[in-house]
């Protein structure tokens, strides 16, 4: 394979990795707690059942389909609509992060058993052409851009829970 792809498929296993650890952290009041501005509209519950759901199919799917089937249709996708329609807030968090955790195992181990993928193959979207290069970078990115949403979700309650007190002094965001 190549070596960045070889990078960004290790910086998918070990991000899964930071997820668990940042979720680990929430206590059972913080799990399904939103805060009260409109920052962050989802819990931690309902982002690693987003994250659960984008694993099984988004990324995957959607990154061999392009690899193996460029002219077979994607599956139909709704990211934000699922997060009420499939009840994440209602679901186990333990149970939804090790879903998430398996899942991304198999994603891991089916990336590393790729031979000579043509990283350049792409299909036409509404964003314009997307390669399976695109798709393996936007799939790293992705898990970056939750893992920043779950540790503001952390400071957000740290915050909230400290009032009357600040958090001015630890710097800012």
């Amino acid at each position: 394979m190549n070596s960045w792809a070889d990078d960004l498929i290790g910086h998918l296993e070990r991000s899964a990795d930071v997820i668990r650890a940042i979720v680990r952290m929430t206590s059972p009041e913080q799990q399904t707690w939103k805060p009260d501005s409109n920052s962050d509209p989802w819990s931690v519950l309902e982002v690693i059942g987003h994250l659960l759901d984008e694993e099984r199919e988004d990324f995957r799917v959607r990154l061999g389909l392009v690899l193996e089937n460029p002219e077979i249709g994607w599956p139909a996708i709704d990211p934000q609509g699922w997060v009420n329609e499939r009840s994440y807030a209602t679901r186990d968090l333990d149970e939804s992060l090790a879903l998430f955790l398996t899942e991304r195992r198999e994603s891991v181990q089916w990336l590393r058993g790729l031979r000579n993928p043509e990283w350049a193959s792409a299909k036409n979207h509404p964003l314009g052409a997307l390669s399976a290069g695109d798709l393996l970078a936007s799939w790293t990115a992705h898990d970056l851009l939750h893992i920043r949403q779950l540790v503001r979700l952390h400071l957000q309650y740290v915050q909230q829970r400290a009032r009357p007190y600040s958090t001015d002094y630890a710097g800012e965001w």
